[in-house]
């Protein structure tokens, strides 16, 4: 395959002249365009894409980085991405962190122009980090995340717990427990913010919060069996659970299987995210559209790609309740309560 080195001595100039003709440099006459474009034509070039983007200073590719890459939450919205993208020049990488530590690492590595824009998952750039990359003029879109300097795609995660809660209180259940995932280290505390719309909606219905009804873990099978069973041993057990994901409600709901303990007739579940596996068990759910801000994070980043800046912006997608078979109203007990 001929070179550029080979048009440049067939044409008798400089290779740097040739690059300038194959980016359409005006600092070409029209006489030698047409000499080097000939010599390209009679040699049949094909210049490396790959080369050529380089020394434009585009990488023609986007990057996603996200947490816990396995979690179907997190797979559903890259999907939404991947659609986005067919149809585009763009190539896309994923990035996965594990710990804290290695999301700093990787921000300062994307930082230096290994991909045009990224779309940031569940991840939080610090103030350092967002001007790191704004200076490199690399645009970032928050996914699931909040910055006041960058476009942000979310969800109301506070007002989905308190609609999960209040669809539970709407049933007749007053002894509401809740099961929810500890401390996000990335910035995005999710769970924290739902379990305060479940105490939102509690207080709100003059139901007491109890602290022994709240318990945060692992997603892992054995936590979430050992904190359901911890609520079910208590003296005056919950009617009904709301789970801060769907992945960890179907923990429950085998954890409460193995106890004896019938869904929906001794217990109510609901969980959040809706994900594939939800509708197929029959889980009430709070449905976030997940494929759909995949969808949006990506159509923002390349609309930041064609203009200088992208204004800060919340782009907040609507929550929906999803009742399925797994919520209903609690047995009604000798002394007639719930």
């Amino acid at each position: 395959m001929a070179t550029i080195v080979d048009v440049a001595a067939r044409a008798g100039v400089g290779v740097g002249t040739v690059s300038r003709v194959l980016n359409n440099s005006p600092l070409v006459s029209d006489k030698t365009r047409e000499r080097v474009m000939a010599v390209i034509d009679e040699l049949d070039y094909r210049p490396s894409q790959l080369a050529r983007n380089l020394s434009l200073g585009r990488t023609l590719t986007i990057g996603v980085i996200t947490p816990l890459l396995t979690q179907a939450a997190v797979t559903e919205r890259i999907r939404g991405i991947v659609a986005t993208l067919r149809n585009t020049p763009y190539d896309l990488v994923l990035f996965t962190i594990e710990t804290p530590s290695q999301r700093a690492e990787q921000f300062r590595n994307l930082a230096r122009n290994r991909v045009d824009g990224l779309i940031s998952i569940s991840i939080v750039p610090n103030d350092q980090e967002v001007d790191r990359f704004r200076r490199a003029g690399v645009p970032v879109v928050l996914v699931n995340g909040r910055h006041e300097s960058l476009p942000c795609v979310i969800n109301d995660d506070e007002a989905g717990g308190a609609m999960a809660a209040r669809h539970l209180i709407s049933l007749g259940h007053t002894r509401i427990g809740f099961i929810g995932e500890p401390a996000d280290p990335y910035g995005v505390d999710w769970s924290r913010s739902r379990q305060t719309g479940y105490c939102r909606a509690l207080a709100e219905a003059g139901i007491p919060v109890r602290d022994e009804y709240q318990l945060q873990g692992a997603s892992a099978r054995r936590v979430t069996a050992r904190m359901t069973n911890q609520l079910l041993a208590l003296p005056e057990p919950p009617t009904a659970i709301f789970v801060a994901t769907d992945a960890q409600a179907l923990g429950v709901m085998e954890a409460a299987e193995e106890a004896g303990v019938v869904v929906p007739d001794d217990l109510s579940v609901i969980g959040f995210d809706d994900i594939d596996v939800a509708r197929y068990v029959g889980l009430s759910t709070i449905l976030q559209p997940l494929f759909e801000s995949g969808r949006r994070g990506a159509m923002l980043l390349l609309e930041s790609l064609q203009v200088d800046t992208l204004e800060p912006s919340e782009d907040v997608l609507p929550l929906q309740l999803v009742v399925r078979k797994t919520t209903r109203p609690p047995k009604v007990s000798a002394d007639g309560g719930g």
